[in-house]
């Protein structure tokens, strides 16, 4: 099996900052990710942390962190527009999770310091809120070609999810939302994150090392990751049903369901047609592949 670029972090050092802005889930092995809204290797990921979740979920909480390192660029140069739209083409042709670059040349994101402060006032409605706020914006940024950096994008994101509009717009200008993203710039300082995706391992034991991964990799490499810092083998956990499966991730792409099922796109769109004349999903094409969404009963 290939082996992957690894760091060691001395856990101990970070226990205050872990402790100020991890959540009360305790399972067995706490993931820090750290992302960036506006990342689209992040975005990439989400087949494999699915499959993930699924499989070995039981054994590990993934805690998501805003590093900051998209904030930081330059956006207002046209060329810099013209740089990152060849990325999302690249990524998306590569990866099979559709993006669609023309949105830096047609309607660019101006301000990723506000996804990320919205990102943190959706958190404060509660962790899964946060989850599906995240997902929610990649979608509108990806797929929909929307500039989430708007307000008016960003309520109508939180409208669609459910979220309290009211509360959510109150807490963008809020200090709490504010002081929450600056924790999360400073684990990424802690930590020595320098490039996005970095996922950072961490056992139940605080005097025990973290294994820092950067970057993407195969799926069986971060099973090996697991089955490494647990002291017992993981017990894998099969996919559900493939309609319990969109009933609650409620839109996906076939690259997703693929690596989860273990299918290649041409079965799992098969298998999905097959949904679509029970009236159970709706196909949503996209620059890359396809997606689809459950039907609300």
């Amino acid at each position: 099996m290939a082996r992957y670029q690894v760091k060691i972090v001395n856990s101990s050092r970070f226990s205050g900052s872990k402790q100020q802005c991890s959540g009360s889930e305790k399972k067995p092995i706490e993931i820090y990710m750290f992302i960036d809204p506006l990342c689209p290797e992040c975005w990439a990921l989400e087949p494999i942390l699915k499959k993930l979740q699924i499989e070995y979920g039981r054994y590990f909480s993934i805690k998501h962190i805003l590093s900051g390192r998209l904030a930081d660029l330059n956006l207002s140069k046209k060329k810099n527009f013209e740089n990152i739209a060849q990325v999302w083409e690249k990524t998306a042709s590569r990866s099979g999770m559709s993006c669609d670059g023309s949105l830096w040349l047609e309607n660019p994101v101006d301000s990723p310091y506000t996804v990320s402060i919205a990102l943190k006032a959706a958190e404060l409605q509660g962790r899964r809120a946060g989850l599906r706020f995240l997902r929610r914006i990649q979608e509108g940024l990806f797929l929909e070609k929307r500039n989430i950096s708007n307000l008016e994008v960003l309520k109508d994101c939180a409208r669609s999810l459910g979220l309290d509009v009211e509360e959510f717009m109150v807490d963008i200008h809020s200090d709490s939302a504010a002081k929450a993203f600056q924790c999360d710039l400073k684990i990424t300082s802690e930590m020595d994150v320098q490039e996005i995706p970095t996922l950072v391992f961490f056992n139940e034991n605080v005097e025990d090392e973290g294994i820092k991964i950067t970057g993407s990799y195969p799926y069986e490499i971060y099973v090996q990751i697991l089955e490494e810092m647990l002291s017992e083998k993981p017990v894998l956990t099969p996919p559900p049903p493939l309609e319990t499966f969109m009933r609650f991730f409620k839109f996906v792409a076939s690259k997703e369901i693929a690596v989860v099922y273990n299918m290649s796109i041409s079965q799992i769109e098969r298998e999905m047609k097959k949904l679509l004349l029970k009236q159970v999903v709706e196909q949503i094409p996209a620059k890359y592949g396809t997606f689809w969404r459950y039907i609300e009963e």
